[in-house]
């Protein structure tokens, strides 16, 4: 515990830190940067691992790179090693792979199947104690970026709870644009088509997000609205403890990071 406190006063007086992101479980907290990643579970436990590294090339070219950086951020969660157990594993596959399924079922039937895999998978994600662990991802992130990470550990600071780079603001971008995708799509149906207007409506959304992200501009921050909105659903205030898990996980990220 100690040395996860010197970490932190390290970021906190260092000039430059590693963009982060993360994920809630229901047990625990994922960093990741783009080298590494750390999950601290609220049982005092700590896994590591690094990130998947992406070919050059497509960090270069347009849709292809946000796609290869969506798979690149569901790495921890799908590797044999990585945060999930097998049967998780296997669950948030069958429900990630299952729209694409849904051009078999009547017309009438798809739209309540959707409704009724999103629910299902909503509820399954934010199960348990994750709502608070969302809270505390958002608020140890922000903590690093504002250089109060100490003061956050020690209950003295509390950084938002709320990101606008979180997963949930690019869930509420993505709907819309699938909806625009799907009602403009050019071709013929065919047994791809939910494939490729899928692919192409998350390669468009991740394009727009990060577009979002580094823009200065308060034109856009208006489209991130709908996503901090939901965040006071999906997000509860974390206790300390809480907290601290994801702090734990910052410090084993910014550990491997900084010089």
């Amino acid at each position: 515990m100690v040395a996860t406190r010197q970490i932190l006063a390290r970021a906190d007086a260092a000039d430059r830190i590693p963009t982060m992101g993360g994920m809630a479980r229901p047990n625990g907290v994922v960093i990741v940067s783009e080298r590494y990643w750390a999950f601290a579970g609220v049982d005092g436990s700590l896994r590591e691992g690094a990130m998947s590294s992406r070919p050059p090339l497509l960090r270069k070219i347009p849709l292809l790179r946000g796609l290869a950086k969506l798979a690149a951020a569901l790495s921890p969660v799908f590797r044999r090693r990585g945060v999930t157990r097998p049967r998780e594993r296997a669950l948030l596959a069958f429900a990630l792979v299952a729209p694409f399924g849904f051009f078999l079922l009547p017309d009438a039937l798809r739209i309540p199947a959707g409704i009724a895999l999103t629910a299902g998978l909503v509820l399954w994600l934010f199960r348990g104690r994750t709502l608070r662990l969302h809270g505390a991802e958002h608020r140890a992130i922000a903590a690093a970026e504002t250089r109060q990470l100490t003061a956050s550990w020690a209950g003295s600071a509390h950084p938002s709870r709320f990101s606008p780079r979180c997963g949930t603001n690019f869930a509420a971008l993505v709907l819309p644009v699938t909806f625009l995708a799907d009602r403009a799509w050019p071709l013929a149906p065919a047994l791809y088509t939910p494939l490729l207007v899928t692919l192409l409506s998350l390669a468009v959304t991740m394009e727009l997000w990060q577009a979002i992200q580094v823009s200065g501009r308060r034109l856009f921050r208006p489209l991130l609205l709908p996503g901090l909105g939901l965040q006071r659903v999906t997000t509860r205030e974390p206790s300390l403890d809480e907290t601290r898990a994801a702090l734990t996980a910052v410090a084993s990220v910014l550990r491997r990071e900084l010089p």
